[in-house]
């Protein structure tokens, strides 16, 4: 009798094995992650600070070996100055800036300054103050040549998801942030505009942030406020040094790789001035220079998550075939809250000659994850997860690059997804260059 019951329960348990397996093992799929619930919005505490003090400082890159910084002041007066230099409390170099304000209905804004430095070393670490005011911020110039890391981490918001992924990043070796739009959910609530820029000062001060728009700073009202006059006011990129006539699409070379920032809410159709001047942006790329191309811009071409599905269909249609022509190695994605790499891919198949793309929209925003895919999932793409985190690109040399995509866990960096990645160049793909 003692010998049956145990027979009883060992099939029990076996039985009871087998049927956890197969509620959480997908096929061909590792055991389904378990995600930590959605967290609040972050909120900094109170540190009131002087009229005259820098607040929401950031920098980004502006031309060959320049950099533009970037701050707030209460104080309509104060001077739109950078001083800088190698060794902290020395500043050899000053620098005149200028300065900008919005309004929005009833928002006034704060004085925005931009103030270009430079001609900078590479690869030095700058101490620096703004408006002649402390405190003393530090920076560090992105190398010369390989390798150069780039973070990645769109769709960031600012709740404790946002906090995590930005403790991550901070953790990480990184050159520069790439940031593919819906920077801070600010939705027309002009004050948390600020709180953002407080929220990624540390960071942002620190290494060149380079974004694009998103949905989340279209803050349009017709007849009253111009769309993206916030983000454009405050989140000044390098556009006209890319002879770009618009702040919402531009593109830089760092290290041997040439970024192109596209916009996903801009005209892109075959008239449109995005369109004419990508098409001319890729054909000045001198792959000798630059062997890597990565662009980035919001809205995904390739997405098998059940959200925002066809939404970049007519982008698509327009500038893929300029991408493909030009051999772009990596383009970066976000809008759709969760993660996703595909193979190289073009016109909706895989493709040795197309570009890998990544959806990265899982910075930590305040909407959630978009947790539903498409079934069965698609032969273009490789991994997909709805959690937050960030990436990182190693562009380890002119041929060789190293992907990984880190899942916030329970407050620490898990590395998910790692790729090696060869660029084009050398491929034998014959499309590369050949731009009509």
């Amino acid at each position: 009798m003692e010998l049956k019951l145990k027979i009883i329960l060992l099939l029990l348990l076996s039985l009871t094995t087998i049927l956890f397996i197969c509620a959480t093992v997908r096929a061909g799929e590792e055991v389904e992650y378990l995600r930590p619930p959605p967290r609040k919005a972050f909120r900094l505490p109170w540190d009131p600070k002087s009229s005259s003090q820098p607040q929401q400082v950031h920098i980004s890159l502006a031309g060959d070996k320049h950099i533009r910084v970037s701050w707030v002041t209460t104080d309509k007066s104060s001077p739109s100055i950078v001083e800088y230099g190698t060794s902290t409390g020395k500043y050899s170099y000053r620098a005149q800036g200028e300065s900008t304000k919005y309004s929005y209905v009833l928002y006034r804004s704060g004085m925005i300054h931009h103030t270009v430095i430079g001609p900078l070393q590479d690869n030095t670490v700058y101490f620096y103050r703004c408006g002649g005011e402390d405190p003393e911020f530090q920076f560090k110039t992105p190398p010369s040549k390989f390798p150069v890391t780039f973070a990645v981490a769109g769709d960031l918001g600012q709740t404790g998801w946002t906090k995590s992924t930005l403790d991550h990043i901070d953790q990480c070796k990184y050159d520069v942030h790439l940031l593919p739009g819906d920077l801070s959910y600010a939705d027309y609530i002009q004050h948390r505009w600020d709180t953002f820029g407080q929220l990624v000062q540390p960071l942002a001060s620190a290494r060149p942030w380079m974004v694009t728009q998103g949905n989340h700073e279209k803050e349009y009202i017709p007849f009253v406020v111009d769309e993206f006059i916030s983000y454009n006011s405050r989140w000044k990129m390098p556009f006209e040094e890319s002879g770009s006539t618009s702040n919402l699409y531009y593109s830089f070379d760092v290290s041997g790789v040439h970024t192109i920032m596209l916009g996903s809410y801009t005209d892109y159709n075959d008239y449109s001035d995005q369109y004419r001047w990508l098409k001319a942006d890729l054909q000045k790329v001198d792959r000798k220079k630059t062997p890597w191309l990565v662009v980035l811009f919001h809205v995904p071409w390739y997405n098998s998550n059940e959200a925002h599905q066809g939404e970049a269909d007519d982008m698509m249609t327009s500038m893929e075939p300029l991408l493909y022509a030009a051999g772009a190695d990596i383009v970066f994605a976000g809008h759709v809250h969760a993660y996703e790499r595909t193979k190289r891919v073009y016109n909706g198949k895989p493709d040795p000659c197309g570009a890998v793309h990544i959806t990265i929209g899982d910075g930590g925003n305040k909407e959630g994850l978009a947790r539903k895919y498409k079934l069965p999932q698609p032969e273009w793409s490789v991994f997909r997860e709805a959690s937050f985190g960030h990436g990182e690109l190693m562009i380890i040399n002119s041929t060789h690059a190293s992907w990984s995509w880190h899942r916030n866990d329970d407050d620490e960096p898990v590395r998910s997804d790692q790729v090696s990645i060869t660029s084009l160049i050398g491929s034998g793909c014959s499309s590369i260059g050949v731009m009509n």
